[in-house]
């Protein structure tokens, strides 16, 4: 359970502690007010700088570091060349916080800043200093939308400083260049502030020029795919990444923890597993819930029990199910099973076109391309009578937890932190370092009003917005999914309660609603799409000074939140729309004990409460000590599915390592081929199998030397990408398979270590001897090419939902037109047997 009297208490004393004896300040914020001194010393000098000097000093910065001075030395006159570039193109002066700010970035922590304290200005500073260094800045931000709009908007900075400027989407790449459609310039600075996105400076060019911008904004996902699809090249001149050196990650909650587990997929279609479908749509009608499987609404699993299979053996006509299909048939029907009990239409996605599209948990947004993995979506596809599409064969895959620590410095932003610092600090060593706001807060956080039922908290809610939206004062509505953002939104239109409607179903007219937010009397009702990356301005935007005042004067923005989340950031996501920079504004949350948080995670005694004395449905409980409990039993929930992801990171880890060795091995062929070297490697390892030189003298003589030289490269890598693959899926069943080793009172992690071992020291063995026989034995054509990496690849990612799931994580998938092999094809190994009597076995 949940909620305890003792913790209730706990948590209480433990607010009165923080209060009497939290004094002083954090040093990291100390250190970086003395930083803000020095730079505001710079000013004046930097105020006497034209144009052409402005991006001289950068040319001269870049010298003094090459001659040995550090970026720490360097940092004040940085970070006050980027506020006085800032100054002049965009007319915003970095305040001295957003220094502070600054500086804990580039000494790579996590700075926590309250909504509209300017977190994409702050990033500009540690972003210049950095990239004097010339290894490349990347910013990584959590759409394609922020991505372009940062990139023109911060891009002025930079380019006034002599820097450039790249841009990665999934679409296209693109260059900063303000000669690019010059003509629409002054439009494009009016549209910026009204969350419009103007990409008249954003010139497209290749993937590898972006990348080799001084500093480059793009999406985690892009960055995260580019690096899996240069480790499939054929070639060094494929690649489009230069290293890893150092990125600032906008939303770093988001990215690092909420999507943490999920990994990036690239995938070919697999055609063997699809056709169980027929057999799942007539078998799942036949099962009962707690009878032939159970469900862990806490986990968000379903379990087939002894009596289930037995169920699903009599129906397939088959005496053991996991001798006659496998182990991976019962958890694909656990999938289609969980598709049908525990995925909601319009919560955890929607269907458009006869597509079953994922929602965002997190953000509210539809997940275009991206399906689940595991057959989880084709299941979906099934439930919603949609065509069901091919399952995948897995190419290549990374999680974000493995990516992001490959950088060298590792720096993040958001405006909730504190709630995970001991997660940041523990998976990634990432110090959390709370900035304070550059106006005091004078926003009003209510507490909780505690419902009995739905109906009764929707009643309240809409009453309360009535009497808002009648005083003039504009109010926002978060809601966790489309079903009930819609609903309430249909509530209000009975009272006659004019609103705006925000979800991912009419997403494309996010900009326009947003802007008026926060004019007189605006009612919006929103999906978590509202909680990242806007700011909501008092009176609409672009601003109207009289609105501004009337709407300061009957308290500014209102929040209200129709339910918590389970983790205690979302909420404070939500509630930062308000408030603002100094503005007025209020926030509460209406709550009633059938939300799933309370249902799923206890309120019975409150439950029981409240019955007793009899009360309303419509009538409320407001008393801290209950939202206390509340929050008690998030910070449990957040340290369950903390647990979660450190217990899978242990997994991923073991996958990770055997990632970055083949991976550099393949890195080193490829600039062995390009430095003519390759075939000294070739003959080491043809003598260390047994065979001669000179029968690799006869073949390289009977093919021809240039043809030889493209084949040791060709093959090398092709016997290392095919023998991946069959890695990928023979670890992924190994994870599976340990687990019940549990049992038997074995660790499976240990278990996991060892046998994950073995396997890949096989693996090295196999790709050897293949390389070795398929060379000679090797026939090829004065035509033969080098193979190109598909270019038609769709990018997918999304997790499922749950990020509480201890089971296999759902994965991000991008699917790719590389065709698979076949179970009967020829191995391309090259051994001559079909690939299930070989490497597929």
């Amino acid at each position: 359970m949940f909620f305890d009297e003792k913790v209730i208490y706990f948590v209480l004393a433990m607010g009165m502690f923080t209060k009497v004896f939290k004094t002083g300040q954090d040093p990291a914020v100390k250190e970086g007010q003395k930083v803000a001194e020095q730079v505001n010393a710079l000013e004046p000098e930097c105020e006497k700088l034209d144009a052409e000097a402005l991006k001289a000093k950068t040319q001269e910065l870049k010298a003094r570091l090459g001659s040995g001075e550090t970026l720490e030395k360097l940092l004040p006159e940085a970070f006050a060349l980027a506020r006085e570039s800032s100054k002049r193109t965009l007319g915003q002066r970095h305040f001295d916080v957003q220094i502070v700010g600054g500086l804990a970035l580039h000494e790579g922590k996590i700075a926590e800043m309250k909504t509209g304290e300017g977190k994409t200005l702050v990033a500009t500073l540690p972003a210049y200093l950095n990239a004097l260094e010339g290894k490349g800045v990347h910013v990584i931000t959590v759409n394609d939308y922020l991505a372009r709009r940062d990139a023109v908007w911060m891009g002025q900075i930079y380019h006034a400083l002599g820097m450039s400027i790249g841009c990665i989407t999934h679409e296209a790449s693109y260059i900063y260049d303000p000669a690019y459609q010059d003509a629409k310039k002054d439009e494009a600075r009016d549209t910026l502030g009204s969350f419009k996105v103007e990409e008249s400076f954003l010139r497209p060019v290749t993937r590898k020029e972006a990348y080799a911008a001084d500093i480059t904004y793009g999406t985690n996902n892009e960055f995260g795919f580019d690096y899996l699809r240069d480790n499939m090249v054929y070639d060094l001149a494929q690649q489009t990444q230069r290293g890893h050196a150092y990125a600032i990650i906008d939303e770093v909650d988001s990215i690092l923890i909420d999507e943490a587990r999920t990994p990036l997929i690239i995938s070919a279609p697999d055609q063997e597993s699809s056709s169980w479908y027929k057999d799942f749509a007539r078998l799942t009608p036949h099962l009962q819930k707690d009878v032939d499987y159970e469900i862990d609404e806490k986990l968000k699993a379903v379990t087939i029990t002894d009596a289930g299979i037995d169920k699903v053996e009599k129906l397939l006509g088959v005496g053991d199910i996991y001798q006659e299909k496998g182990i991976k048939y019962l958890h694909h029907l656990e999938n289609a099973l969980r598709a049908q009990t525990l995925f909601q239409r319009d919560r955890d996605y929607v269907v458009r076109g006869g597509q079953v599209v994922i929602v965002d948990e997190f953000t509210g947004r539809l997940l275009q391309g991206r399906r689940y993995s595991g057959g989880l979506h084709q299941a979906l596809e099934a439930k919603e009578g949609a065509q069901v599409q091919p399952e995948s064969l897995t190419l290549a895959s990374v999680t974000f937890q493995n990516y992001f620590r490959m950088y060298k410095k590792l720096a993040g932003m958001t405006g909730t932190a504190q709630t995970s610092a001991e997660e940041f600090y523990k998976v990634y060593r990432l110090e959390v370092v709370a900035i304070p706001t550059n106006k005091p807060m004078v926003r009003e956080d209510l507490h909780d009003r505690i419902y009995k039922s739905d109906q009764g908290k929707f009643r309240a809610l809409v009453q309360e917005i009535k009497e808002k939206h009648e005083k003039g004062q504009p109010v926002l509505v978060g809601t966790v999914s489309i079903q009930k953002n819609e609903y309430l939104g249909a509530l209000m239109a009975k009272e006659g309660i004019p609103h705006k409607i925000l979800n991912a179903k009419n997403h494309e007219q996010e900009a326009e609603i947003i802007a008026q937010a926060g004019r007189m009397g605006a009612v919006t009702v929103a999906t978590n799409m509202a909680g990242r990356g806007v700011d909501i301005v008092l009176g609409g935007n672009p601003p109207d000074k009289e609105q501004s005042r009337r709407v300061r004067e009957v308290g500014g923005l209102h929040v209200i939140g129709t339910e918590r989340h389970e983790a205690r950031r979302i909420d404070n996501q939500l509630r930062g729309r308000g408030g603002r920079q100094g503005d007025p504004g209020s926030t509460q949350f209406f709550i009633s004990l059938e939300d799933d948080l309370m249902r799923v995670f206890g309120g019975d005694r409150i439950k029981g409460l409240m019955e007793k004395l009899h009360m309303p449905e419509d009538q409320s409980i407001e008393n801290r000590m209950l939202s206390n409990a509340l929050e008690s039993a998030q910070s449990k929930i957040e340290g369950f599915h903390f647990d979660s992801r450190k217990h899978l990171l242990e997994f991923d880890d073991v996958l990770n390592k055997h990632r970055d060795a083949l991976y550099r091995r393949r890195h080193e062929i490829l600039e062995k081929a390009q430095k003519g070297e390759l075939r000294d490697s070739m003959l080491e390892m043809v003598e260390k199998k047994g065979h001669s030189k000179e029968e690799y003298a006869k073949k390289e003589q009977e093919v021809g030397e240039a043809n030889m030289r493209q084949a040791e490269k060709v093959v090398a890598l092709r016997v290392i990408d095919s023998l991946w693959i069959g890695h990928l899926e023979e670890m992924e069943y190994l994870r599976d398979s340990v687990r019940l080793r549990a049992y038997g009172q074995q660790d499976p992690l240990i278990e996991y270590k060892n046998e994950g071992h073995k396997m890949f020291q096989q693996l090295l063995q196999a790709i050897e001897q293949n390389i070795v026989d398929s060379l000679l034995h090797v026939q090829l054509t004065p035509q033969a090419q080098t193979p190109a990496i598909p270019q038609n690849v769709s990018y997918s990612s999304p997790a499922d939902s749950s990020s509480t799931s201890t089971s296999a994580p759902q994965r991000k998938i991008a699917s790719s037109a590389q065709p698979k092999v076949g179970r009967n094809d020829p191995c391309p190994c090259g051994s001559g047997k079909k690939y299930k009597k070989c490497h597929g076995a």
